[in-house]
């Protein structure tokens, strides 16, 4: 049950950043082939942001891996992703590597698994731009410093020469995004960077990012399973469960008038303020009624004697 988006796959090619269509991906078992993405279909433009939302297991994660090229070797896959007019499946990995980084881009859930332990934040990011862009170290250093300051990492000149464990999480994860950002990727894929901050850091990497995406017009894929998420940061929503997908349409009209059960439960599990009951005598809920006073407990009653 899926809405025709505003701008579908296939149509109007040239004002495309990302078209996928039919995308299915499989893996071997000892019980036959299980497809983990199934007839999946979407486009992105330019400048927008497409959120794809779904519970653990739908498949969200395994359809980003395949439009950067990452899919373990055992996965098969079939259907079409083309990429600035150019179709990615089948294409070999040096393509891909030079590729990934450059003009695509992809920010992980954990950015301490991401970052190597061994090695300086300022050389990790300064590698990314050397590899594509070339350039002496010097020159690359000071694109990392550049790079950090611009995701707000303090004093950026001295806390390059750092190592990842000396940085917060919420700071790791701005240097994370500085790295997939040091090139000006045309497409910048988001897997749940916000899933393991806190709701403080969340907000502020959240606003980063429309930010950077507003300063770059870098096109944004936004994985999460968060729908309050998604209402805040993005143009359009594809809904996915069990590898399939269920809706897709703009964000809009997602939350004012979802049309799949699947959509509709997901929107109801969303805590409301109005749901939560406030302290005693204060008002809460429609209307502004008052929360009713706790029952007084009874009295302490003396042990026979």
């Amino acid at each position: 049950m899926t809405d025709s988006p505003p701008h579908r796959a296939g149509s109007d090619d040239s004002a495309q950043l990302l078209a996928v269509e039919g995308l299915t991906v499989t893996f071997p078992t000892t019980r036959g082939p299980v497809d983990v993405v199934r007839d999946n279909t979407f486009a992105l433009r330019q400048g927008e942001t497409l959120g794809i939302v779904g519970e653990s297991g739908s498949g969200k994660s395994m359809t980003a891996l395949a439009v950067m090229g990452l899919l373990p070797r055992t996965a098969r896959t079939s259907g079409s992703i083309r990429f600035q007019g150019t179709e990615l499946l089948g294409r070999p990995d040096a393509e891909l590597r030079r590729l990934r980084g450059n003009v695509m881009s992809m920010v992980f859930q954990d950015p301490l698994s991401s970052l190597n332990p061994y090695y300086t934040v300022g050389l990790q990011i300064a590698e990314v731009y050397r590899c594509h862009r070339g350039g002496s170290r010097r020159a690359a250093r000071r694109m990392a410093i550049e790079a950090l300051g611009r995701v707000g990492i303090p004093a950026p000149a001295e806390r390059v020469d750092r190592y990842p464990h000396q940085f917060s999480g919420g700071q790791r994860q701005r240097i994370m995004i500085a790295t997939a950002l040091i090139c000006e990727p045309a497409l910048l894929i988001a897997d749940e960077p916000t899933t393991a901050l806190d709701v403080t850091v969340q907000s502020q990497i959240l606003d980063l990012l429309a930010e950077l995406k507003r300063q770059t017009g870098t096109g944004m894929l936004f994985i999460t399973h968060d729908l309050a998420v998604i209402a805040s940061i993005a143009q359009r929503v594809l809904v996915m469960r069990d590898g399939r997908q269920l809706e897709y349409a703009d964000t809009e009209r997602v939350f004012s008038a979802p049309r799949h059960p699947y959509t509709r439960m997901l929107l109801e599990s969303i805590p409301r303020i109005d749901d939560e009951p406030a302290a005693p005598g204060l008002p809460y809920g429609p209307g502004g009624r008052t929360a009713p006073a706790p029952a007084r407990p009874a009295p302490a009653q003396e042990d026979a004697r």
